[in-house]
């Protein structure tokens, strides 16, 4: 059985390497004591000694979940960044550029809850040098689900400086009822939904004024006119509003 496993290890090991998943490469991350998942992994490319750096993990949708790392560079920042756009920004609050660090977890169906994104981001953070006070979540449809649930849970929400939420799924009853929490942990966070993706959007909505009920001005909705689609025109760091894209937008934020 050994002999079989590290057959199947050096087969799949074969298969990666003929993968092109530039700029990134794959690695696997503890979301629980026996459970370790795929993800892809992005680190500038000339880090400093000492230095640490914001890390953006990106969540996706459900056709993604499985085994397929490629399947990733379908939507969301992973594509924007394969097809060789930089994200790397400029916060407009002190004129520093900033390089991220990016994560892309896998998740074995539907999306990531907040105990299993919480894991994953400690085993990232005994890795590599991630700035504690600079980590930013980031998710579409199931992907916006894993954000929603990850800003309303205590332990989840006391880590993220801030997010970007497109067209999320309907979270958790329980979730539903603790939009304080993003408010007493001052999360900002930017949704955009379509007009044409009436559930979807009337969740951003729903989301957005649960938190500004406890503190407003904490959230920014954006409303395009299409269905459930289009995340890539907002990852693109082309997209600005006010003269920010999602990336400047975020490095506004810290804890």
């Amino acid at each position: 059985m050994r002999i079989f496993l590290f057959i199947c290890l050096l087969l799949q090991t074969a298969v990666l390497a003929g993968q092109d998943l530039k700029p990134f490469k794959q690695i696997d991350v503890q979301i629980t004591p026996w459970h370790h998942i795929p993800a892809l992994i992005k680190t500038p490319d000339n880090m400093k000694s000492g230095k640490r750096y914001p890390l953006l993990v990106c969540l996706h949708g459900r056709s993604i979940a499985g085994t397929d790392v490629t399947k990733i560079f379908r939507q969301g920042v992973a594509r924007q960044m394969h097809e060789g756009k930089n994200i790397d920004a400029v916060n407009k609050l002190d004129g520093k550029k900033y390089e991220f660090i990016v994560m892309a977890p896998l998740a074995t169906s539907w999306s990531l809850g907040p105990e299993h994104l919480y894991n994953a981001i400690s085993d990232a953070m005994k890795k590599y040098p991630i700035d504690s006070t600079r980590i930013y979540i980031t998710g579409y449809s199931a992907g916006g689900w894993s954000v929603g649930m990850a800003v309303t849970d205590k332990r989840m929400a006391s880590r993220v400086a801030a997010a970007v939420n497109m067209s999320p799924a309907t979270i958790d009853a329980e979730n539903l009822k603790s939009f304080h929490i993003a408010a007493e942990n001052n999360i900002h966070v930017w949704y955009f939904g379509g007009t044409d993706e009436p559930v979807f959007l009337g969740n951003c909505k729903l989301f957005a004024d649960s938190t500004n009920k406890y503190k407003p001005g904490l959230t920014k909705l954006t409303i395009g006119d299409h269905k459930h689609c289009c995340w890539e025109q907002y990852y693109d760091p082309a997209y600005r509003e006010n003269g920010m894209n999602i990336y400047e937008w975020l490095l506004q934020y810290k804890r």
